[in-house]
């Protein structure tokens, strides 16, 4: 068994969702230093300052790590310099600097990245982020991305950043994060849905989620935020009202706390199909949605993996998605022509998938996903921290 010190500075979301998840499927020992899950760009700047000085202290009353396991909001730099700096309880415990004999190795897990993350319209990419997010990388021994997709789209603009230098230019950095990276994609909580099954129904029969006969249930489970492009969605939604196409509309994810004027009028405009509009608090009502309902439709511009959509394709929503990003990961090829939407077409996509939106069996297309559930991953982590922990080795039997 690996002793494991999971560092997260922002503790919240979907950092959270997978660090719980982690934790406790892992058959390692976690102990977990961790931040509220707010003001990103503050605890990118600082959350390693606070971080490392708790784990310097912990380390004079608890058996030292045997890797560090932290996410992309953690400065990792600054953390190690931190950890072993003077006066602290535990900085005899780690021979004073962590390099050396007395160093712990480290794994950084990339939900995402400042590097390629999209901006809204008038906002200048603040570099220094990013930079951060490379300099993380360097010094971890072991880098994770969620997808193939994100692990290509960070090498790129790695390149691309230090491409935009003067001089001294450190060309070697994406080559040697490369070697030391692999794809482990987001463990989720997938066979927990199956306990809400029965309340779906019973949501169903009484009339929760609207007429069944008004048409088949639409789901949107993204963020309500512009990297999803929420006006692509209404705008096809409002194209298919004006053909005649019958379908009610469940918009949920995770919304504002003040709407934007955006949500505000296709709720309005759309007030005839829509059968529920709003974050969903209690996780048995939104899997009795995600059950209920019949097509799942994403149209974002930014995704590094897809939890939302992978949880609605397990519970039987047919997939209407994007044909980029990392969405063709989530799907078997032989299926991509009748899933994924090329530039334009999302109305003609959706009015195929209304039409027929149980056009194979949920079994089957639960076999698409079923790959993601921490059931399936824990042992793949388990692993690599294994792995990573003692440079290599065979994991015991």
């Amino acid at each position: 068994m690996v002793r494991v010190w999971a560092l997260e500075p922002y503790y919240g979301g979907s950092h959270r969702q997978f660090l719980d998840g982690l934790s406790r499927h892992s058959s390692h020992d976690f102990t977990v230093l961790t931040l509220p899950g707010r003001h990103w760009k503050w605890r990118m700047h600082g959350g390693a300052l606070t971080l490392g000085h708790q784990a310097r202290d912990l380390l004079g009353t608890v058996d030292r790590p045997d890797v560090f396991f932290a996410s992309d909001m953690l400065d990792l730099p600054v953390f190690l310099a931190t950890l072993g700096s003077g006066g602290g309880a535990g900085a005899s415990a780690i021979d004073r600097l962590p390099v050396g004999r007395g160093r712990i190795p480290s794994i950084v897990y990339f939900h995402e990245n400042q590097l390629t993350y999209p901006l809204p319209p008038g906002v200048e990419r603040d570099l220094g982020y990013g930079f951060k997010n490379l300099t993380t990388a360097v010094a971890a021994d072991v880098a994770l991305f969620n997808s193939a997709y994100h692990r290509q789209e960070f090498l790129s603009a790695a390149v691309d950043l230090l491409a935009a230098m003067p001089d001294a230019i450190p060309a070697w950095v994406p080559e040697e994060i490369a070697a030391k990276s692999r794809v482990l994609p987001l463990g989720c909580d997938l066979r927990a849905l199956d306990q809400h099954r029965s309340r779906a129904a019973a949501a169903v029969a009484a009339g929760r989620w609207g007429d069944p006969a008004a048409g088949p249930l639409i789901v949107w489970n993204q963020r309500w935020e512009y990297d999803k492009a929420p006006h692509d969605l209404f705008r096809a939604l409002e194209a298919l009202r004006d053909k005649g196409v019958e379908f009610r509309l469940a918009v949920a994810g995770s919304g504002a706390t003040v709407p934007s004027e955006e949500f505000v009028r296709a709720k309005s405009a759309l007030a005839d199909r829509v059968v529920h509009w709003g974050r969903i608090e209690n996780r048995a009502d939104y899997a009795a949605l995600l059950w209920a309902g019949d097509v799942v439709v994403s149209t974002a511009v930014h995704e590094f993996f897809g939890a939302a959509v992978v949880e609605a394709v397990y519970c039987g929503c047919r997939p209407v998605l994007p044909d980029r990003l990392s969405y063709p990961e989530l799907i078997p090829g032989e299926v991509h022509g009748e899933v994924l939407y090329g530039e334009g077409d999302l109305v003609s996509a959706l009015t195929r998938a209304l039409a027929d939106p149980h056009r194979w069996s949920e079994d089957w297309q639960r076999t698409w996903v079923a790959r993601f559930d921490w059931g399936s991953l824990k042992t793949r982590y388990d692993e690599t921290i294994w792995q990573c922990a003692t440079g290599g080795k065979r994991a015991r039997a």
